[in-house]
C-alpha cells in the first residue's frame, strides 16, 4: 500500500511560559486582548503537518510519499527526511518564498497560543497529485492533511476525479474554514481524522450531525488525548483504545501528527483498525515525551517492551515483524 501525505512542511519555533494563559484573560475584556509573555525558552525544531506525519511512518519503514511546497531553504531539511525513510521527490520548491513558519507557546498546563506563517506553503494548490501517482507507480491513499486552504480542496476534488482514495484531517486549518468547504473536503473521504474539539467544530460548522458526517465517511477517527482514539463506522462496533503509560509530559506539539503516522503505517501493515490505533498511540506517547515533533527516538526494543505491557502478548505479536529491524 502506498500512502502520499499532503500538508505544511515548516520549521516550529517552540516557547513556554511558565504560568497559566487563563490567569492573564480578564473576562469582561475579552473583546480587546492585548497580551505578551515572556518566555523561558525557544526551540527551533522542523515540523509542519505533512512532515511530521511522514518522519513518523519513516521511522516505521513505511516509506511515505510527502507532498507539499517549501522554499530554497528546504535542502538540509529534505535531507533529513530522506536519511529517515521519507521519499521527497513530490515537493515543490517555491522560487521567491521561504519555508513556511509555526510559532507556538505551550504554558504549565499544556495549553498552547500558536501563529503560523504560510510562506512557500501557500503553491502547495499548483502541485497535480496525477504527476505525483504517476512517479511513484500509483497512490492507495492520499492524507489530505492541514495546508494551504485551495491545495487542500484542489487535492481532494482531484482524488474524487481519479477515484484515489483519500482521508480528511483538516487540524489546524479548521478555524478558518467555512461550513461549506469542510462539508467538500470531508464527503467521500475514506477516513476522517481530528480531536475531540475539532469534532465538535465540524458538526456545528457543516450542520451535519455526527450520524450524518458517519453516513458520508469511510471511517471516522477521534483522538481523545490522554485517553486515546475512537473509530466509529457507520453501522459497525465502535473501537475505543487507550493510551500506554506515559514516561514524562515534556511538550504536545506533534501528538496528533504522530498518531495519524502509525494508524496509517498500520494500514500499511494490513494489520486491524485496532492495532493500527494502537500503534499510533504508541508513536503519541513517545512524541508528548520529547520537545521537538521529530525529535523522539523510535527504538524497536523499547517500542516492542511498552507495547506489550499496554496492549498484550497478542497485540504486539501481529505488530513486531512489521517493524524496522533497524530502529
Amino acid at each position: 500500500m502506498r500512502i502520499a501525505v499532503s500538508g505544511s512542511i515548516a520549521t516550529d519555533h517552540l516557547m513556554t511560559f511558565p504560568g497559566r494563559f487563563t490567569d492573564q484573560l480578564v473576562a469582561d475584556q475579552l473583546h480587546t486582548v492585548s497580551l505578551s509573555f515572556l518566555v523561558d525558552g525557544l526551540e527551533v525544531r522542523r515540523g509542519g503537518v505533512g512532515a511530521n506525519i511522514c518522519y513518523g511512518m519513516g521511522q516505521l519503514g513505511t516509506a511515505p510519499v510527502l507532498v507539499g511546497a517549501a522554499g530554497e531553504d528546504f535542502e538540509e531539511y529534505r535531507a533529513w527526511l530522506e536519511r529517515n525513510g521519507v521519499d521527497t521527490g513530490s515537493v515543490r520548491i517555491s522560487e521567491v518564498l521561504h519555508t513556511a513558519r509555526f510559532i507556538c507557546t505551550t504554558d504549565v498546563e499544556h495549553n498552547q497560543i500558536g501563529s503560523f506563517y504560510t510562506g512557500a506553503m501557500s503553491e502547495a494548490r499548483l502541485i497535480e497529485l496525477k504527476a505525483v501517482a504517476d512517479r511513484v507507480g500509483g497512490l492507495d491513499l492520499v492524507v489530505i492533511g492541514a495546508d494551504d486552504p485551495e491545495g487542500m480542496l484542489r487535492h481532494t476534488e482531484e482524488c474524487r476525479t481519479r477515484g484515489i482514495p483519500f482521508a480528511a484531517d483538516f487540524s489546524q486549518q479548521i478555524a478558518r474554514m467555512e461550513g461549506d468547504e469542510i462539508r467538500t473536503l470531508l464527503d467521500g473521504a475514506a477516513y476522517l481524522f481530528s480531536n475531540e474539539y475539532e469534532k465538535g467544530l465540524i458538526e456545528t460548522k457543516t450542520g451535519w450531525s455526527d450520524a450524518e458526517i458517519l453516513g458520508r465517511v469511510g471511517h471516522r477517527v477521534t483522538t481523545l488525548g490522554p485517553r486515546g482514539a475512537r473509530i466509529e463506522a457507520e453501522g459497525a462496533e465502535t473501537i475505543e483504545v487507550g493510551c500506554p503509560e506515559e514516561h514524562a509530559k515534556a511538550d504536545p506539539t506533534g501528538v496528533g501528527d504522530a498518531f495519524r503516522a502509525g494508524f496509517l503505517s498500520g494500514l500499511v501493515w494490513g494489520v486491524t483498525l485496532e492495532r493500527a490505533a494502537q500503534v499510533g498511540c504508541m508513536l503519541a506517547t513517545l512524541v508528548i515525551e520529547t520537545v521537538g515533533t521529530q525529535e523522539y527516538e523510535l527504538s524497536r526494543i523499547n517500542f516492542i517492551e511498552r507495547f506489550t505491557k499496554r496492549y498484550g502478548d497478542e497485540a504486539a505479536a501481529e505488530v513486531q515483524d512489521h517493524l524496522p529491524r533497524v530502529v
